[in-house]
């Protein structure tokens, strides 16, 4: 059940980036050809009377996709249907590629907005000598050295750890070096763990804890104000960890569909004051994912799009489908490489 939470979940993100596109197509009076849940063979179709758009649920409900008419640079064009996509004005196209992304980010303050509403803003429990751990990341350091929720760390290399920020203080600097951790469990004193901190953005060593909090209500004013934050903030730390992986050439912070269900699953399974924020992270990612200036993406296609607003001159359109062309290959290359590898463990 939590597999298919998961799944429903991350579909739901994708749907709500392609109304983003769809919506501000139809704002502009674009012509909508097909708007599809899933892929597949259609099981449900429906057109509205006098309406060019087919709406239709797939076999496979996964994933989404909007169909605008003339935006593949591919197509033939009538110059005379005001209705086609390269027919409307350079500032109507980029909105309305912008407008996916967009749709993520706000999903995601509304996803936050209610979440501080119905759960209250969480607050690090504070205890007297030591940090107590929330939750521990499965296949983390931590987690393979036996730590468990609920464990209270007291010493970590030797200094003594009173809160969160104690423990990433001594534990950023030591990546891949073996650390001594002391733990309380049950009132009792463990024998040391010896944890070696993995690398995590910027090079930092993080063991794959969070201390334990509790929920605060708030004000309807405090909600908004944190929830509108919330996606601006997750932008930063992930534009940090994409630029971490950049730098160490690696692809262990890549999650492909099988990794990223794998997570989601682990956090419905925690229940929904984890599997709510983490939705709304994800959407936060799929909305910065699209924004990169790469081909195939939103981000490509709005820097094409940001040439001609500049020089008052289209790109030529055939270089254009060879270059979001060749970008979708080299996507659906990594995809299927993070993917063999999320199957294979």
């Amino acid at each position: 059940m939590n597999i298919v939470v998961a799944i429903l979940g991350i579909s739901f993100l994708v749907v709500v980036h392609e109304t983003g596109h769809y919506l501000a197509a139809r704002a502009f009076g674009m012509r909508v050809l097909r708007y599809s849940i899933g892929f597949g063979p259609p099981i449900f179709r429906y057109q509205p009377k006098g309406s060019p758009t087919v709406f239709q649920v797939c076999a496979i409900p996964f994933l989404a996709y909007v169909q605008i008419d003339g935006m593949n640079p591919a197509d033939e064009i009538d110059r005379d249907d005001p209705a086609l996509f390269p027919n409307k004005g350079v500032l109507a196209r980029m909105i309305t590629i912008f407008a996916g992304p967009f749709a993520n980010y706000l999903a995601a303050m509304l996803i936050m907005f209610g979440f501080y509403l119905g759960y209250g803003m969480p607050r690090t429990v504070e205890t007297a000598g030591a940090m107590v751990v929330g939750e521990v990341g499965a296949g983390s350091p931590a987690a393979e050295a036996g730590l468990q929720p609920g464990d209270r760390i007291v010493e970590a290399n030797g200094q003594a750890i009173t809160s969160i920020d104690e423990l990433q203080a001594v534990t950023r600097p030591r990546a891949d070096q073996a650390t001594e951790y002391v733990v309380e469990r049950d009132g009792q004193r463990m024998p040391p763990m010896m944890i070696t901190p993995m690398r995590g953005p910027e090079d930092q060593g993080v063991i794959g804890v969070v201390g334990a909090h509790v929920f605060e209500p708030v004000s309807v004013g405090d909600a908004a104000y944190s929830a509108l934050l919330w996606p601006l903030v997750q932008t930063r730390v992930q534009l940090e960890g994409m630029a971490a992986l950049v730098r160490n050439r690696s692809t262990e912070g890549i999650q492909g569909p099988v990794g990223m269900t794998r997570m989601a699953t682990e956090s419905a399974e925690r229940g929904p004051r984890t599997f709510i924020p983490f939705i709304a992270l994800i959407s936060v990612a799929l909305g910065l994912f699209n924004l990169l200036p790469f081909p195939a993406l939103d981000g490509g296609r709005l820097v094409f799009l940001g040439f001609e607003l500049i020089t008052r001159r289209r790109p030529n359109e055939k270089v254009e489908a060879v270059v979001h062309m060749v970008g979708l290959l080299f996507l659906l290359g990594v995809i299927v490489l993070v993917t063999f590898r999320d199957v294979m463990g």
